[in-house]
């Protein structure tokens, strides 16, 4: 029954393999989870997704197979639910009192049990907690959830517990962790963890023990070795567009800037417009007056920083291949030459689109750009940031 669950898994590229799904079946088949939607839920999705980017698409496959599921009502899953009478006897003789065994019998046993369940179930309105009588939580009524009584049935409302069952998959709360959507608030630092390289370098001030056990095995003494401490050694510069074509994603670029701050602890960045010219700046509203040569920056920052460009590389081409081709003010070399000049400086390089890929190859200043870094041009994506780091790395 749960094949077209995993048929819609497979088409919404969950990369869910024959093994998780059987060990699912098999956790089914232990009765870890029985008429809990919720719970049901869960279970599926611990089992069958490794990867937080496939969240979203597990929450899609999921609607898709059990769409309307949370509607069944608790008298159809009553009609639904088959209590063999002899486990409940066994049960009875098992762990009730002489007392409590009468109380069952003068409710007139097993038949009549269910049948006042469902006269119940036609009478109450509303939630109950505590009582007798009532189906609720937290009483001794035969009939609820989270109470006690010797011969009760647990009995899912028509809403969740928590009114939020339903929202778990539909809410599709991580859907900006799809590796194949733009970043969005939730994502930004779990790309940035992605793409820190951590180094070992500084003074020896830590424990190797699996190179002192090593060392002890091969020369039959003890031989402690010891390290650099780990830490966070990754030097980032970020040349940041702003204004223009880049105004509809400037929320986007804010986290990220945000994020990179918070993420590395060795992280200088540039404001440019458009393309890299002469000249830079960090604050953007004193962009005329407080410009950095851009010479300047090549100079002081070594070639050990992976530099990052972040723009939509949207401009007229004239702004990249020719002098006085920008559009703010007369440039006496192309765009171009500057970034050969920073690419040159830092060989570590990459530049961060955040428009769609698939929107690149209408535009021609977004292909001379890509040409000029070697086509190390990523979109602002999980996959893309990823993509890139593994560039940056090499």
């Amino acid at each position: 029954m749960f094949l077209p669950f995993f048929e819609n898994l497979r088409a919404n590229k969950v990369p869910v393999s024959l093994r998780e799904f059987l060990a699912f079946l098999e956790a089914m088949k232990a009765g870890l989870v029985t008429y809990d939607i919720e719970g049901f839920y869960y279970l599926a999705r611990v089992a069958m997704v490794k990867d937080e980017r496939n969240l979203d698409k597990f929450d899609r496959a999921f609607s898709m197979t059990f769409e309307g599921l949370e509607a069944i009502s608790s008298e159809d899953m009553l009609e639904a639910v088959d209590i063999p009478q002899e486990w409940l006897e066994k049960m009875a003789e098992k762990f009730l009192t002489d007392e409590e065994k009468a109380e069952i019998d003068a409710l007139g046993g097993f038949d009549k049990l269910m049948e006042t369940l469902k006269e119940r179930l036609k009478e109450q309105e509303g939630r109950h907690q505590g009582g007798k009588k009532w189906i609720g939580t937290a009483g001794t009524s035969p009939f609820g959830a989270y109470g006690f009584n010797p011969e009760g049935v647990r009995i899912g409302q028509d809403k969740s517990r928590h009114q939020r069952a339903v929202k778990v998959w539909d809410k599709r709360e991580f859907r900006n962790l799809d590796d194949s959507v733009e970043l969005g608030t939730r994502n930004i630092k779990v790309a940035l963890k992605r793409l820190r390289n951590w180094a070992r370098t500084g003074a020896d001030e830590e424990l190797d023990l699996d190179g002192t056990i090593r060392a002890t095995a091969e020369h039959g003494y003890l031989d402690v070795k010891t390290r650099p401490e780990r830490h966070n050694a990754v030097k980032v510069l970020l040349f940041l567009d702003v204004g223009g074509s880049m105004d509809p994603h400037i929320k986007v670029v804010e986290e990220l800037f945000s994020a990179a701050r918070a993420e590395f602890k060795h992280l200088e960045y540039y404001y440019f417009h458009n393309c890299l010219y002469e000249g830079v700046w960090r604050d953007n509203a004193r962009r005329w007056t407080d410009q950095i040569p851009t010479w300047e920056v090549l100079r002081t920052y070594g070639s050990d920083y992976k530099c990052i460009f972040v723009g939509d590389a949207s401009m007229s081409p004239y702004e990249i291949a020719y002098r006085g081709g920008a559009n703010e003010h007369w440039n006496d070399e192309p765009g171009q030459v500057w970034l050969e000049r920073a690419r040159d400086q830092w060989p570590d390089n990459l530049w961060i689109n955040p428009l769609p890929e698939h929107h690149w190859r209408y535009t021609q200043s977004v292909q001379m750009i890509s040409q000029i870094f070697e086509g190390r041009m990523v979109p602002m994506t999980l996959e893309g940031i990823e993509r890139g780091m593994r560039d940056l790395g090499r």
